[in-house]
């Protein structure tokens, strides 16, 4: 009940509560932060929405008069008897109507206290004698100077914890002055008890003491206007017959009872509350000019000194948007005193620092601002955020801004290995180049490489740690946050903007609690989230208002907008759909983003690679045709992307044994489960196909993976990939065997190709340990060999990833191609695998899609 509309009406000069929620919403939409309003600062729970929307249909229906459901649950969490239990529409409704029902001849209230307590008591026709609480004690309620001022026939209101100073009177000591003062009746605010760890009610514990308790602001839902209070019977009935008909409405009572059995919600709650509210209160005994008062509930109590002024403060803040309680007008206190909720981390900090700016006081402790940040969040996997982070990398790398990628997670088959011999994603290593970066695992400190349907091997800084089932990565979060965290600070450190990329969807109910990548790294970073979807796909719409129905209140916060993806069309069209988006979510679309069609980056991961994204035309000129086999496991296939720009050449990929036909060349492609791949290819008829187009004079290549599937044995003793001990036949087009070893080779590597004399460079990751008495592939520059070749040349393989981004060597292989099918060689690279004009024309063609002013905006550069 404490700090209803009243309070809010002081300091905003509203008027009536209708006109304070029109003023809030307008506070919201300009990102003035209310510290004057004491709401749970985690919001609402995350069910409410579901609970609005499944309650919709009932709102044409009577509320129950009698509230049982609602009742009921009150029963149940506090165990008290249904009879005392009376609903009403804000505990402030019981307030006014219980002190007209009483037939006490007098009221007394400890002060400083809750302003609407005098108030009703004053329009009952009621004295009122008020009992100031000492400063000296810090305005401790207690209990002696209370009860030195009772006499029979009194009601004394007592609001525990305190609203403004959070003093919480124990309750041992209401139900000892209860007992004390049997005459006396005593009714107990607990409207902020909830906020208290282990905080213990009083209500129905005696037989003059009753409570009054609100539900709106525990569970930040105070436009729904619901609150109870337990009442010795008598007075329940009686309360209960001179409410109005139908007091609490349908939709308050649906959501109240939901809410008193969220177990979890409420912990959380207190937890939480309890930790934001110590470091908002070391943050403000760091000012000589604020003295801080020892409170119990979700906001502190403060009194300005050093001739420094309450009103002049609030103002300053307001003035940089910052609103805080004035208490001046409480009885007892002065222009020297305030109150200010606790809100969220971020926002506590603001105020800390805000009030530096204007104290001036260099003992306070500040906090350091953050590194400028922005987060992409997909509606789903796939929609585009990879490519959009590499843009705003390479858009901030323009624009003279020092700039880094981040993920925190990444699940990705497609890896790569940095100059320090570290395994990383793919596609932040892309989003590195994109800055003009090094890539360095810090930008991606957990890569997760699925292994089975069920299980993947985890790599965390570069290293693998082992392989884990859902279950035992689950078990492991803790010690995986703990690395992203810290490679994030360490980058930021470095760095004046960090663009982080989420995974999937922050909307994935399931996965939600577990997220160590999305919400939770955006909170952590304090960077905002604009939230991509796929317009190609369709129902972007509804995706962007679903992700936002199935967030919580502290996930939505962090939206600043949405972004539309591969778009094909005329971007003005979709006004309408913009406008209903922005009116239902309250956020608006930052750009439309076009179908890109030539890219020519390399993707992230197989998702785009098996739904056909390297699918082109055929060259109308004459070509080489080289098939890949798209395995169920294949990693790295990014290795063959140098290909899809060479005009002579016509790159499929092939997932049906039907469709394999007779190419020039076939590429079998890495792999992280080389024994499951090889069942498939047998399983599937690929190998049999295989081995007729090797006898056939097709050029057969494998990499890494696919070169292990090309020789003639894979052991897997340790069970890597397979039940320990396993040994099977390879395709035997090679004289080689494998081992999978426990050590994963994690190599840069730069030599030649034996056959061309041509340089290599690239890199190896690799379980596997292959021999045999072929001649190698490579000669490394360390004099090591690599892979092995037979077949006159025509079938290789080798363990180095990337070989083809070297032009030269690419058009060589190409070349031969050409004349084993008697063409003319071209003897000239035509298509140089040049990724730096391919981020500078992604750059500009987002530059002109996003509004750049509002990005720039959110970075705060």
């Amino acid at each position: 009940m404490n700090n209803g509309a009243a309070d809010s009406c002081l300091l905003t000069g509203s008027g009536h509560g209708g006109n304070v929620h029109a003023f809030r919403r307008r506070m919201q939409a300009s990102g003035i932060i209310d510290f004057s309003a004491n709401i749970n600062p985690l919001g609402p729970p995350e069910w409410l929405r579901g609970v609005i929307s499944r309650s919709v249909e009932d709102l044409g229906h009577y509320p129950d008069p009698e509230c049982h459901d609602l009742v009921a649950a009150i029963a149940a969490h506090g165990g008290y008897r249904p009879s005392a239990i009376v609903a009403a529409n804000g505990s402030t409704e019981l307030l006014y109507l219980l002190t007209r029902l009483l037939p006490n001849r007098r009221v007394v209230i400890p002060v400083p206290a809750y302003i609407d307590y005098a108030r009703a008591a004053r329009l009952a026709g009621k004295p009122v004698e008020t009992v100031p609480m000492r400063e000296d004690d810090g305005f401790r309620l207690d209990p002696g100077l209370i009860a030195a001022r009772l006499r029979p026939g009194d009601l004394v209101i007592i609001g525990s914890p305190n609203n403004p100073t959070g003093a919480l009177l124990a309750a041992p000591a209401i139900l000892a002055l209860a007992g004390d003062f049997p005459e006396v009746d005593f009714l107990i605010d607990e409207a902020f008890l909830d906020f208290v760890p282990a905080g213990e009610a009083v209500g129905g514990r005696r037989d003059n003491v009753s409570t009054l308790n609100s539900l709106t602001k525990f569970y930040a839902i105070p436009g729904l206007r619901l609150g109870f209070g337990v009442f010795p019977e008598a007075m329940a009935q009686t309360l209960r017959e001179h409410l109005p008909p139908w007091t609490v409405n349908t939709l308050a009572q649906v959501i109240g009872a939901r809410a008193l059995r969220d177990r979890e919600y409420q912990e959380q709650s207190r937890q939480a509350c309890l930790t934001l509210r110590d470091g908002l209160a070391r943050g403000l005994a760091g000012f000589d000019q604020i003295q801080v008062f020892a409170g119990a509930a979700n906001y502190l109590f403060l009194r300005l000194t050093g001739g420094t002024d309450a009103v002049r403060l609030a103002g300053a803040l307001a003035a940089k948007g910052i609103l805080i309680r004035r208490c001046d007008n409480y009885t007892g206190l002065d222009s020297s005193y305030a109150r200010v909720a606790v809100r969220t981390a971020a926002e506590n900090a603001r105020l800390i620092a805000t009030l530096g700016e204007i104290l001036g006081n260099r003992t306070a402790t500040l906090p350091a601002r953050k590194t400028a940040s922005l987060m992409f969040q997909g509606t789903s996997s796939n929609a585009g955020k990879s490519v959009l982070t590499a843009a705003l990398c390479r858009i901030l790398l323009q624009d003279g801004v020092r700039v880094a990628p981040f993920k925190a997670q990444n699940m990705s088959l497609n890896s790569f290995v940095t100059l320090q011999g570290e395994e990383m994603g793919r596609a932040q290593v892309v989003q590195a180049q994109a800055a003009r970066l090094d890539p360095d695992v810090r930008m991606n400190p957990i890569l997760l490489k699925p292994s089975s349907d069920t299980g993947s091997q985890v790599i965390v800084r570069g290293r693998p740690v082992r392989n884990m089932s859902v279950g035992q990565y689950h078990a492991y979060k803790d010690e995986a946050w703990a690395a992203a965290t810290a490679c994030y600070d360490s980058l930021a450190s470095e760095y004046q903007a960090i663009v982080l990329e989420g995974a999937g969807s922050p909307g994935e109910v399931n996965l939600k609690r577990h997220d160590i990548v999305n919400m939770r790294m955006a909170a952590y970073a304090g960077s905002p989230v604009l939230l991509v979807g796929d317009i190609d796909r369709g129902g972007i719409y509804a995706s962007f208002v679903g992700t936002m129905e199935v967030l919580a209140e502290w996930e939505r916060r962090l939206i600043a907008g949405f972004v539309v993806n591969r778009f094909r069309g005329q971007a003005s069209l979709l006004a309408a759909a913009h406008d209903y988006v922005r009116d239902y979510t309250g956020r608006e679309v930052f750009g439309v983003v076009p179908y890109f069609h030539d890219l020519d980056l390399p993707e992230e991961d197989s998702v785009s690679f098996k739904a056909g994204i390297y699918r082109r035309p055929q060259p109308g000129q004459p070509h080489v045709d080289i098939a890949v086999i798209s395995l169920p496991h294949i990693s790295n296939f990014t290795d063959v992307e140098p290909f899809l720009a060479e005009p002579d050449v016509h790159l499929r990929v092939v997932s049906r044994v039907d469709d394999l036909g007779t190419p020039d060349a076939l590429i079998l492609p890495g792999s992280k489960n080389v024994i499951g791949d090889l069942r498939f290819l047998r399983d599937s008829g690929f190998a049999a196909r295989i081995a007729a187009l090797a006898g056939k004079g097709c050029a057969i290549v494998g990499i890494c993976g696919g070169y292990q599937l090309l020789g003639r044995e894979i052991a897997d003793p340790l069970g890597l990939e397979s039940p320990a001990g396993e040994t099977v036949a390879g395709l035997g087009l090679l004289d080689t065997v494998t081992e999978l070893k426990g050590d994963k080779t994690l190599l840069r590597r730069t030599g030649t190709h034996i056959a061309s004399a041509l340089p290599v460079a690239g890199y190896e990751i690799h379980h596997g340990i292959s021999t045999g008495p072929l001649p190698p592939a490579l000669r490394f520059d360390d004099g090591s060999g690599c892979g092995a070749t037979g077949n006159d040349g025509r079938i290789w393989g080798c363990y180095l990833h990337g070989i083809f981004d070297e032009d030269r060597f690419r058009r060589h292989f190409i070349d031969r191609l050409l004349e084993r099918k008697g063409l003319p060689a071209k003897q000239t690279i035509l298509a140089p695998y040049n990724l730096e004009a391919a981020f500078d024309r992604l750059a500009a063609r987002v530059r002109a899609s996003l509004d750049m002013d509002r990005i720039y905006a959110l970075l705060r550069l």
